[in-house]
């Protein structure tokens, strides 16, 4: 094809999307933010114990290659000129810790998923040496309660547990970070000159980051024991922080870095205060816009950082819900229980069904995030009879990522003081009419799903496009694109909805306490 025939689109943006269960790699046209094209890999979760959650590093940066390939090669195809790509923005699975060795650019160990459970002991030691045993001791600091989530008690369990790890900490070779920084380091050149940097909403979801002076705290990480110098450089979430070393996009500079959760917060336009977002995916994440002074709830919610749009701009932050378990009670349903071969198919069993008939499921497969944090919950079924089957249990597995979002909801109601009169959703989950449905039923107010639910990829692509020295995207309101939009308006009576959620919340009661750190051994290595 002769280049003179190439489609000219004018700047186009590229969007590394490396979620929990799949790598994406995503292009837009930083004009119109029309999707033109993208790739996605499935990655491999690995659960070597009971409530361990592993992934490969080298894994993930492989499918991060393979997605870039692939989407190249698939817009060359188009007659689109790949050169017309003029920056690279990266949202990531937030919390997952990485421990590589710089010299070898090796890591020293898997990849610890934020998911993970190992640091529940952890967590009661460092506990103990906190007054009162205050779980939220570093709330105002941090915008976060101490749990297994955050990356600083995985680290702190990998320098307790891994002697590889103590070694290159010693030597002066180790360096740590969340995905981004894994991502961003080989991608820039890895042992040969990578940049080792994070951005500041992913800084605020280790508990090492103070959220006020927006930079690592020494008392945290002397609280933590972690030495500073394995830390990465913490830079705005638009910025020029390197070039792309090899590959098809190779000089393409990598100007915009958001967790996944802050990226889609962008994506979804919300830059004003009271705007909020869900975003359906392996967990699920509902963020509100506080503008630039940090919230803290009263109501088990997290304070962090929304973004910060370029090196001079202010930093915004959010009060966010996080639930732990929502697409992946799916997948659960497909790979440990086999009563479906595809995740679209929970959807159909749920439409046959058309109720749970009195079944409540609650996925507390990793304790219970937000507004519990609390650890020693389990997964429970109950309600179950003799008509049970199936479909029912599919649709209560639906019904219970809607009854999670409510109760995150009711909490960021009560910490904003101005009840959300819609929901903004994204996600891969979302595309389950079914449970976008079940929650505007449950909610009882209209749910809003833009026609394009790749909101996170576009989120990275803009603060990218966006960025000194890029210029290609603008983020004034009046330039951003109008997105079109499908509405889901509740069908229920409010008082249905409002038994449902009660008969969830005894099921949610029943689910705790149920695991304790000190079981006895019955033989089998917990």
């Amino acid at each position: 094809m002769a280049a003179s025939d190439r489609m000219v689109l004018g700047p186009l943006v590229g969007s590394i999307d490396q979620g929990t269960s799949s790598s994406r790699f995503l292009v837009f046209n930083a004009k119109t933010a029309e999707l033109l094209s993208h790739h996605q890999v499935e990655i491999q979760q690995k659960f070597p114990k009971e409530g361990w959650v592993e992934q490969d590093p080298k894994e993930i940066l492989r499918s991060v290659h393979e997605c870039v390939e692939r989407t190249c090669e698939k817009l060359q195809q188009l007659n689109i000129d790949i050169t017309n790509i003029k920056a690279i923005g990266v949202s990531n699975q937030r919390e997952t810790t990485v421990v590589w060795d710089k010299t070898t650019g090796e890591p020293l160990y898997n990849a610890i998923v934020w998911l993970d459970l190992r640091t529940q002991s952890t967590v009661e030691r460092l506990l103990k040496r906190i007054p009162g045993n205050n779980k939220s001791f570093f709330k105002f600091r941090t915008g976060l309660p101490l749990s297994t989530y955050f990356s600083a008690v995985k680290l702190r369990w990998l320098l307790d547990n891994v002697e590889e790890i103590r070694q290159a900490v010693d030597d002066g070779r180790a360096m740590f970070g969340t995905i981004d920084s894994w991502l961003i380091w080989c991608l820039t050149g890895g042992k040969n000159g990578g940049v080792h940097c994070t951005d500041v909403t992913n800084a605020s979801r280790t508990m090492l980051f103070n959220i006020h002076s927006l930079d690592w705290d020494p008392e945290l990480c002397q609280f933590f024991d972690i030495p500073m110098e394995i830390l990465p450089k913490v830079r705005s979430s638009s910025e020029i922080y390197g070039l792309m070393k090899s590959g098809a996009l190779t000089g393409v500079p990598i100007s915009g870095c958001l967790g996944d959760q802050s990226a889609a917060l962008v994506g979804q336009m919300c830059f004003q205060d009271g705007q909020a977002k869900n975003t359906y995916g392996t967990g699920c994440f509902l963020l509100c816009n506080t503008g630039q002074k940090s919230v803290f709830s009263d109501h088990g919610l997290l304070t962090t950082i929304a973004y910060k749009l370029g090196r001079d701009k202010p930093v915004c932050y959010a009060l966010e819900g996080s639930v732990a378990i929502a697409g992946a009670v799916v997948r659960w349903l497909r790979d440990n229980l086999g009563i479906v071969k595809t995740s679209q198919e929970v959807e159909k069993l749920a439409a046959e069904a058309g109720t749970s008939y009195g079944c409540y499921f609650v996925p507390a497969f990793s304790g219970l995030y937000a507004p519990y944090w609390e650890p020693s919950a389990r997964g429970i079924i109950c309600g179950l009879t003799q008509f049970t089957n199936k479909n029912h249990i599919a649709f209560a597995a639906l019904e219970a990522v809607c009854f999670q979002t409510r109760e995150i909801l009711d909490a960021m109601n009560k910490d904003c003081g101005i009840p959300l009169s819609q929901l903004q959703v994204d996600g891969g989950m979302t595309n389950n009419k079914v449970l976008m449905q079940l929650q505007s039923d449950i909610l009882c107010i209209p749910v809003v799903k833009p026609s394009m639910p790749e909101t996170t990829a576009l989120g990275a692509a803009m603060a990218a496009g966006a960025a000194e020295g890029v210029g290609i995207w603008s983020l004034n309101p009046g330039d951003l694109t109008a997105v079109t939009c499908e509405r889901f308006e509740p069908q229920i009576n409010p008082e249905e909805s409002e038994y449902r959620y009660a008969r969830w919340k005894k099921a949610v009661m029943k689910s705790m306490g149920w695991e304790t750190s000190e079981a006895p051994s019955n033989g089998t290595d917990k």
